[in-house]
């Protein structure tokens, strides 16, 4: 197998994408009696291995039914468009909020050009591909998607974003998270197991409905969950819990400076010094420079996307 692949499940691989650095963004292969899924997409500059990871384990294009997309954030679907280019019998599977977006992306993409600036979209997202409509289809909560044997069902799962939604296998006790369940950088795994943070990127981040799709996501009593950022964990309940204690801890950083001018420079480093303080109590060994190195690139959306919500509240 590859080394930008690793089998993380009984019938699951997690295909690195390569976004920004290595073993921070994955798209997970879903393999099932012949035929097979992608639960998320990367971005355009993915897709090519992608399909490398589809031929690696013998399968044509044609063995894939669905590429599903967890969310429309481009580091989950801007590979889509040109993903589905490829794959000629795979429907595309997104929220209903994200169905006008995979058909006709130029909104998505304004915005996101916006957060990270022209020449970074072009470096990291490269061209985002439109979608034919009739290769687009809504995924309502509690829908049911078949891959092979499998059964997958769909939890919508607000907070990170309103088009967010997990993928549920009940029979083999895992669940697709995509960014609802937090992010888990395998550099930071240590004796003490994973060590997990939630994500509160631009622009619709709710502690609120976060909170509660975290508890939806152990309501299921899967036991495995696959994230997006960065393959698998376990140990859910103790995780869970360190999920949610961040949220509100993020929350009062954010609140702590809400009436500052700067109140993202002001939220940056004290969001890092939490979680660095954390990794401390992780027993994460790593000195400053490579805490920053994985950490900083979260730590500044995550500020943005408390300065949006902190935005929403005061207006």
């Amino acid at each position: 197998m590859s080394a930008l692949c690793t089998l993380v499940g009984n019938g699951v691989i997690a295909i690195d994408t390569e976004y920004v650095r290595p073993r921070m963004d994955a798209s997970h292969l879903i393999i099932d009696s012949g035929h097979a899924a992608f639960v998320d997409a990367g971005t355009s500059f993915s897709v090519p291995k992608l399909l490398s990871a589809l031929a690696g384990q013998d399968l044509g294009v044609d063995a894939v039914d669905y590429i599903i997309l967890t969310h429309i954030h481009l580091d989950h679907a801007g590979g889509a468009g040109r993903l589905a280019a490829e794959l000629p019998r795979a429907r595309v599977l997104v929220h209903p909020r994200g169905v006008s977006h995979m058909i006709d992306p130029s909104i998505l993409v304004a915005a996101t050009k916006m957060v990270y600036g022209a020449d970074r979209f072009s470096r990291e997202y490269g061209e985002i591909m439109g979608i034919p409509a009739d290769r687009v289809e809504p995924l309502d909560d509690g829908r049911r998607i078949q891959v092979g044997g499998r059964t997958l069902e769909v939890i919508h799962t607000p907070g990170h974003a309103l088009h967010h939604l997990c993928l549920l296998d009940r029979d083999a006790g895992e669940v697709f998270t995509g960014d609802t369940f937090g992010v888990s950088y395998r550099e930071f795994d240590t004796a003490a197991g994973e060590f997990i943070f939630p994500t509160t990127t631009p622009s619709q981040f709710d502690p609120i409905q976060l909170h509660a799709s975290i508890d939806r996501v152990r309501r299921t009593e899967a036991k495995t969950a696959y994230l997006t950022h960065y393959g698998r964990v376990g140990h859910l309940d103790k995780l869970s819990l360190d999920l949610h204690s961040d949220i509100d801890a993020f929350v009062r950083i954010a609140r702590s400076v809400a009436a500052e001018p700067d109140r993202v420079e002001r939220m940056t480093p004290l969001l890092f010094d939490h979680l660095s303080a954390r990794l401390d109590r992780h027993g994460f060994p790593g000195d400053s420079a490579q805490r920053h190195a994985v950490l900083d690139g979260d730590v500044a959306l995550n500020a943005a996307g408390l300065h949006s919500w902190l935005a929403r509240r005061i207006s």
